[in-house]
């Protein structure tokens, strides 16, 4: 059995060379792919970057005296923190804070303004039948007249057009709309309401106080007013129906107020949403969204009845936040899929995609304060961390050249290697993940240099030990690795569990300080294993070392050597048979 393990033992000593080249050869790729993705240079946070700071708090919505919990608040900080990153916003940090606030920190960047206006969107997204719609600031009429646009309102309004099929008297205009938008309901958007548009006055007593109430509303809506825009049907659930204005100005540059029915399709019967260009009408960018299997039964139904009604009972309101963003009308029943289109540019597209993607926010926020950080701060701290790491390295060094002298070299040029390694890694990991390098991050990259150099020193003194009991160097370094190995393994785990531990149980800057000593840990074993050792099996066939140099850190006479070891062999002992 010896015979095996010796061929083994010169097998793996005549081959470091192979080791060299495999951590040789990666360096050279990270580093060639850092450069060919332009991105050379680590992301840098909120602290050391700037950004924007806000604080959201949340409002009750009425009848719901006790949606502001713990449950609903961390839903809310995932969703925000799924738009944030959707949008591709490196180290956007999202975090409660009491009992009804969140931070949302946001790096300064390209899409960071579009990211603060995503964070306290609610995104609540209702499918709802139009029951009745005129501009905002008309005499109060009925369904609109052949003289009336109908064209839906907002960034899509501009595709249908509509008139009515009867115009009642002056007279009879208010109680005529009020019994229609009352059938409306009842008869939930059949053909049949349409066609009471053509009631007579008399019918006024039918109408039911909810939908007089409602029309009351609806005449006293004034669109044109933000805080009114803001405001209408606030409260309304989506089993009732409620008045809406326009998000946006119609095709006419007015603004388009509405009476719509309860909703039939809402935001969670959306499986996937998307943005894309129109390539085929040129109409421009257009939202797209499928539906789950139980929304799109859902959407086909509506359609189905919206399209045997006469206009404006024939359309229905997108509606977002309480206004509406489209409002198209429907020819024939529809299912699977539905679009928001008109015109859009590519980031309201992708805008709305994004939120309509990740969900609504179970709450409705408002913002607290909105706080600008410079970076002038982070940069003096940086400049600081930076200068204080330098000199721990320096005194590294320096103890490294005076206590093991040649060995230094060695251990100089590892701290060189896992340096490039960390520093290639953090810039690629930038794009791919959205690392962020921030102050706390820099402080773990620190830190790792005293677990690195311990790597090394556990090693050195493995191999001085096997010297001292009177081995030469190449036999030395083979029998001081096994144990070694086994004592840097057992350290560095420890160190990236505690780094594990530190980063799931934490939030913001923390993790990434956890990250980054996690990161430098796993670097420290690839090191180790791929760099030091080699080197070290290739210079102990060195004469400078080999010899025990005095220079070279590992001179037998420094160090205590006993003289070398040499097999005897010891007589045995005479047997006393009587005893035995």
């Amino acid at each position: 059995m010896a015979a095996p393990k010796k061929g083994r033992s010169a097998s793996a000593q005549s081959r470091p060379g192979r080791s060299l080249a495999l951590i040789l050869i990666a360096i050279a790729a990270l580093t060639g792919g850092m450069f060919a993705s332009g991105n050379t240079t680590p992301r840098l946070g909120i602290d050391l970057a700037g950004g924007t700071s806000i604080t959201l708090t949340a409002k009750n919505e009425p009848g719901q005296p006790n949606a502001i919990n713990k449950t609903n608040m961390d839903t809310a900080v995932d969703i925000m923190n799924r738009r944030v990153n959707g949008l591709g916003v490196s180290e956007a940090e999202v975090q409660t804070q009491g009992s009804d606030n969140i931070i949302v920190n946001i790096p300064k960047g390209t899409n960071s303004q579009q990211a603060r206006q995503q964070v306290g969107t609610t995104a609540k997204l209702y499918f709802r039948p139009v029951l009745t719609t005129d501009v905002s600031g008309a005499a109060a009429s009925s369904s609109p007249s052949p003289s009336a646009s109908s064209s839906p309102s907002g960034k899509a309004g501009d595709k249908a057009t509509s008139s009515s099929s009867s115009s009642p008297t002056p007279s009879a205009s208010a109680t005529t709309q009020g019994r229609a938008v009352s059938d409306a309901l009842k008869a939930d958007s059949s053909p049949s309401a349409s066609a009471s548009t053509s009631a007579s006055p008399s019918a006024s007593a039918s109408v039911d106080p909810a939908t007089a109430k409602l029309q009351a509303q609806y005449e006293a809506l004034d669109c044109t007013d933000k805080a009114v825009r803001a405001k209408a049907g606030s409260g309304a659930k989506p089993t009732e129906a409620t008045v809406a204005c326009g998000q946006d100005k119609n095709s006419s540059g007015q603004w388009q107020k509405y009476i719509l029915g309860p909703a039939e399709v809402v935001g969670t019967d959306i499986k996937k949403a998307g943005a894309v260009f129109d390539t085929q009408s040129g109409a421009g960018w257009k939202v797209t969204m499928d539906f789950t299997s139980g929304g799109s039964k859902k959407f086909a139904s509506i359609t189905g009845k919206l399209a045997q009604n006469q206009p404006p009972q024939n359309q229905f309101a997108i509606v977002l936040d309480g206004q509406v963003v489209s409002d198209p009308s429907v020819a024939q029943s529809l299912s699977g899929s539905a679009e928001i289109s008109g015109s859009f540019t590519q980031t309201e597209a992708q805008d709305l995609a994004n939120m309509l993607k990740y969900g609504a926010l179970p709450l409705s926020f408002k913002e607290s304060s909105v706080t600008t950080v410079t970076a002038a701060l982070g940069g003096e701290q940086l400049h600081a961390g930076l200068i204080a790491g330098a000199i721990g390295l320096a005194l590294v060094i320096i103890y490294l050249v005076i206590y093991y002298r040649g060995l230094s070299v060695i251990a100089i040029a590892s701290l060189g290697v896992s340096a490039i390694l960390t520093y290639v890694l953090m810039a690629l990991l930038g794009p791919a993940i959205g690392f962020a390098l921030n102050l706390p991050a820099v402080c773990g990259a620190i830190v790792a240099i005293g677990i690195t150099a311990d790597s090394f020193i556990v090693f050195f003194e493995r191999i001085r030990d096997e010297i001292r009991e009177g081995r030469t160097l190449r036999p030395a370094v083979e029998r001081a690795w096994p144990r070694a190995r086994r004592t840097i393994l057992v350290s560095d785990f420890v160190s990236f569990l505690a780094a594990a531990v530190l980063f799931i149980v934490t939030v913001g800057k923390v993790q990434g300080f956890a990250f980054t000593l996690g990161l430098t840990t796993v670097l420290d074993v690839v090191v180790v294993f791929f760099f030091t050792k080699p080197l070290m099996t290739i210079l102990a066939r060195k004469k400078f070392f080999a010899e025990g140099h005095r220079w070279s850190g590992l001179d037998p006479k420094r160090l205590g050597a006993k003289p070398p070891l040499r097999r005897t062999r010891r007589a045995s002992a005479p047997v006393d048979t009587k005893e035995a």
